[in-house]
């Protein structure tokens, strides 16, 4: 099947903060330059959050891993999994049409999409409630005939049930999803024939549906602030398991911060490299945390155009995309020399500025700069180069 953006398409799009912090937490699982690991979590979390996986998505995410929009569209549009139009406001019901459901009534449950949904699936009910398509196996063969609906299964539909479910759902009702017809989980419908000492009595539900059940989320959008963000690969100091401290990269919720370290990590550098032999003598320290004071902003020197017509190709610089290079021309900054010349102040005044804070610092955006400035290449912008840009107009 081609899959394409849709022809209608949101004006942009934002993380909600809950699932803006999830989604940040998430890129510190991968090491420093392999953000872009993180691409399908993300791209799933934000069609949790849509509903579906639009074009400004596409892009929002692309600019946050510092990738090409094309690569981005490439994942999204590789796996089924990602819906690529609007899907309905309440639901989009999955219904599986392989064989062990087709032969228990799959065919039933599809005559009632098409007659309370829409007649062609991926297409909006009237009220816009709704959307359904058939799907391969979704591996609940004993429980046949089934359909995912949201992020729950629900299991031993009849025409009649699924028809009474859709419409509980519509009018905002809550839907216990599991089993339909009084199974506690996949034993037999006869009864068990052995473990008969199990008693599945001790609780209403199995544990996947008590828990639906409880808080009753299975057809909720995730907005990211309903349970605790878990990030147990992080420790209490903030590193990450695995890894050296100074090889962790920094949390991006700590936005005051990027900056100060930045200077900081510069200066380091230049001294290492006029003393290496100091350095082999230093005897390592535990690193003590610091408390940096808020930055003042300071405007840096920004121009109107860019000299002679020409302006530097800032996309060569890791983390920035087509969106943010606009967003730095708009800003004034058309040249490397530019952002090389930016102090701790000026990066703040930046950074204020820009959707997703701390990438400055964490992307390493003046280091590359002043080689670029001066006509040397980085790693990144050779590979830039040699991939080539998402083009709009394509």
């Amino acid at each position: 099947m081609l899959r394409r953006l849709h022809s209608e398409q949101p004006e942009s799009f934002a993380f909600t903060p809950a699932n803006q912090t999830w989604a940040e937490a998430q890129l510190t699982k991968f090491p420093e330059g392999r953000q872009a690991s993180a691409v399908i979590p993300l791209l799933w979390r934000a069609q949790e959050q849509e509903g579906w996986v639009s074009k400004p998505a596409i892009e929002y995410i692309a600019d946050m891993l510092g990738m090409a929009y094309i690569r981005v569209l490439e994942v999204a549009s590789f796996y089924f999994m990602f819906q690529m139009q609007p899907t309905g406001s309440v639901a989009h019901v999955q219904v599986c049409g392989t064989l062990s459901c087709m032969i228990c009534g799959a065919e039933d449950l599809i005559a009632v999409c098409k007659d309370k949904i829409s007649p062609k699936p991926f297409t909006l009910s009237p009220d816009g409630k709704f959307t359904w398509e058939e799907v391969e196996c979704l591996g609940a063969c004993t429980n046949a005939p089934m359909a995912q609906i949201g992020k729950d299964y629900y299991e031993d539909l009849t025409a009649e049930g699924f028809a009474q479910m859709l419409d509980d759902l519509a009018a905002g009702k809550a839907v216990v999803p599991g089993p339909q017809n009084g199974r506690y989980a996949a034993e037999p419908k006869s009864g068990l024939t052995s473990l008969t000492e199990y008693d599945s009595g001790k609780t209403q539900y199995n544990a996947s549906v008590q828990l639906a059940t409880d808080i009753v989320d299975g057809v909720k959008r995730i907005q990211g602030d309903e349970v605790p963000l878990l990030t147990p690969w992080i420790g209490k100091d903030g590193v990450v398991a695995g890894r050296a401290a100074t090889d962790a990269p920094p949390k991006a919720a700590e936005a005051p911060k990027p900056a100060v370290k930045q200077a900081k990590e510069v200066k380091k550098k230049e001294a290492e490299k006029a003393a290496p032999a100091k350095k082999a003598e230093a005897k390592p320290v535990a690193a003590k945390p610091e408390k940096t004071a808020e930055v003042a902003e300071a405007a840096p020197e920004t121009l109107k155009e860019a000299r002679g017509g020409l302006a530097d190709d800032l996309k060569l610089l890791k983390g920035v995309g087509p969106k943010l290079e606009q967003t730095l021309n708009e800003l004034g900054f058309f040249h490397f020399d530019q952002i090389a010349a930016w102090g701790a102040a000026e990066v703040a005044w930046v950074d204020s500025r820009l959707t997703f804070k701390g990438r400055i610092e964490r992307d390493g955006w003046i280091a590359q700069a002043a080689k670029l400035a001066v006509g040397d290449e980085t790693d990144f912008a050779k590979k830039a180069k040699k991939d080539g840009r998402y083009d709009d107009d394509k």
